[in-house]
């Protein structure tokens, strides 16, 4: 994976320009460690933070290729899953290849068929492409948005970057947030609209989506979405293509020149993933599969049994771990690892986060890098076959709203008094909430029921699911470790969104069907047991030191916090440790001390970020 950055201005020298990129790419050095190439010709300006997973010396970027009277000049971000199949499809129409890496496929794909390149690719991917003679510039993001691209549109030119920090190193973008991004930080942190960069002038290009800048104009196109079809599988056609499409993914991931392993938390995601990674490994003898786990510092003796997190993981990871021979490491994370890390997550977001489910990541991919380069993880299961619990709990399905926000009264609650004549939390939530319902492509003649549950699904793959993808990116690319996501197939995706909810939750169990379908590769003590959440610390040493972190910013009489929340409201929340507001900020973990330390990650936000509030 790499770190990206383009600037493309018809005013501006090359000379001023070369310092500037320059300045942009450093911004990203944890994205790409191993390389850093730029490129700077006329208006265009690039620069290629590279860390190196294929091809070392044929991937070097920004690549540059001639044909047809004019020169192309790629600037990639990702990996693809079908490049054999891309090179030969490219082959027979005549091209040659000087690498075996996926980049010239891509840039030679582009060769070929122009903007609808995208169509043919199977990866995790943001990428731009520069035509030199016709001054036109090309950027586009994979269809699931597992690789980030932001944008800055300008009077004669565009920026772009892999991370919001990128666009906001240039001299002309200034770190200021109006009343559309103070809803988004109140109202649907640390969730935000797809699309929506929170900085004022700062775009996302979403999923499945790419755009084209030409004579100063830019025009952005839709290429990928979901459709609703009749799904006309049997029952048993259904769980053996599913079983089909998803061992294809993870074993179409495992390529790569640099050592790989998987995240193994002993539930159904990542154990099957690794199952079918360490199988693949065997018969290809590569030997045994690296495996890593993340635990807690006493978190035997701190370890509060709850309706989301009803067990501990150890004696399930074992199992895999054992049944597949692989060679497993756990990491155990002291109370001090999450605490230090909590101002560096929000760095890498350059937004507040997720607290220590964000620490504990970064911190977990700092020591898995020590040993491997390429990891796959379990992400996005959960969106697509129905894991949470607001697939099948009556009383959230219903919900008007985001049924993962449910704090908008404790959210109105610490706003500041004299803000809520200007903020209106709910509104704005359900505003954005609906845009996403009325965007879901529906099936006539479904009945209420399954229109609901598809409107559902396609709610958390656009908001729950990517918040989680940016949170992997971020921390994992923070410590220059390279993460996929089998899920996120796109080919899994579209099938999945078409399966019958009653298909889905066979025998009343999350993920019911994706369970059925791995029948034979995990054994029954994993395949159904009950879903477990990312871990979490327990340790009241956590609440004590975030607890402390708060009290230095409210004696602070300068803390950016309280031009947004109200100091007495966040006072008592601290003072109870986070129990005076038991209902979770976000999802099922942000609760109690988490909120804390997401208050306190806003503050570091606005800080550290010098942001002007408008």
């Amino acid at each position: 994976m790499c770190g990206i950055v383009g600037w493309v201005d018809l005013r501006t020298n090359e000379g001023n320009k070369l310092q500037t990129i320059d300045r942009m790419a450093q911004t990203l050095s944890h994205r790409g460690p191993d390389d850093y190439q730029n490129w700077v010709q006329g208006p265009a300006a690039f620069g290629h933070k590279r860390l190196v997973v294929v091809d070392p010396a044929g991937g070097r970027q920004p690549m540059v290729r001639a044909a047809n009277n004019e020169e192309y000049v790629l600037c990639y971000n990702g990996e693809l899953y079908n490049t054999d199949e891309m090179r030969d499809a490219l082959k027979s129409k005549g091209w040659t290849f000087r690498s075996h890496s996926d980049t010239e496929v891509v840039l030679v794909s582009y060769m070929e068929w122009g903007a609808k390149c995208v169509e043919h690719l199977n990866g995790i991917f943001a990428f731009s492409v520069w035509e030199s003679r016709r001054s036109r510039l090309f950027i586009a993001r994979d269809r699931l948005g597992v690789k980030p691209l932001f944008f800055s549109e300008q009077k004669d030119g565009l920026m772009f970057a892999s991370e919001i920090k990128a666009v906001l190193a240039h001299p002309s973008i200034k770190a200021s947030i109006s009343e559309e991004g103070i809803h988004e930080i109140l109202a649907l942190g640390p969730s935000r609209t797809p699309g929506h960069g929170i900085f004022d002038h700062i775009q996302e290009l979403r999923p499945g989506h790419y755009a084209v800048w030409e004579q100063g104009k830019l025009k952005v196109d839709r290429y990928w979405n979901v459709k609703s079809e009749e799904h006309t599988d049997t029952w048993e056609e259904t769980v053996e293509h599913v079983r089909d499409l998803f061992t294809d993914a993870v074993e179409r991931q495992l390529v790569s020149d640099v050592k790989l392993g998987t995240f193994l938390s002993g539930g159904v995601d990542s154990s099957a993933i690794t199952a079918i990674a360490a199988d693949h490994y065997q018969k290809n003898q590569k030997g045994s599969l690296q495996t890593y786990s993340i635990d807690y510092e006493e978190q035997e003796k701190f370890f509060e049994k709850n309706a989301f997190q009803p067990d501990q993981d150890g004696e399930y990871i074992k199992l895999i771990s054992d049944q597949n021979k692989t060679n497993h490491m756990t990491m155990e994370a002291g109370v001090e690892d999450l605490i230090s890390r909590l101002e560096r997550a929000v760095e890498l977001r350059d937004l507040p986060g997720m607290a220590d489910v964000d620490s504990s990541l970064l911190w977990f991919c700092e020591k898995i890098k020590n040993h491997v380069t390429v990891a796959l993880s379990g992400e996005c299961a959960d969106e697509i076959f129905g894991g949470y619990p607001w697939f099948y709990r009556k009383e959230d399905r219903d919900r008007n709203g985001f049924p993962w926000l449910r704090s908008l009264a404790e959210r109105n609650q610490l706003v500041r008094q004299d803000l809520k004549n200007e903020v209106n939390i709910e509104r704005y939530m359900l505003k954005r909430y609906q845009e996403t319902i009325d965007e879901t492509p529906l099936l006539d003649g479904e009945d209420a029921l399954e229109s609901k549950q598809r409107q559902m699904f396609y709610l958390n793959m656009n908001w729950f699911m990517q918040t989680l993808l940016e949170r992997k990116d971020r921390m994992s690319m923070g410590a220059s470790l390279e993460v996929r996501v089998p899920f996120s197939d796109h080919r899994l995706v579209e099938y999945a969104y078409n399966i019958p909810w009653k298909m889905k939750h066979t025998g009343d169990l999350e993920k019911g069907l994706l369970r059925e379908s791995l029948r034979g590769i995990l054994p029954d003590k994993v395949l159904f047991r009950k879903k477990n959440p990312y871990p979490k610390t327990f340790h009241p040493q956590y609440t004590a030191g975030v607890k402390e972190w708060m009290k230095e910013i409210i004696a602070d009489t300068q803390s950016p916090l309280f031009d947004l929340f109200e100091r007495k409201e966040i006072i008592k929340l601290n003072d109870s440790g986070g129990t005076s507001m038991d209902t979770p900020w976000f999802g099922q973990l942000m609760a109690g001390p988490q909120l804390i330390a997401h208050l306190c990650q806003i503050n570091h936000w606005l800080k550290r970020y010098h942001i002007s509030i408008k």
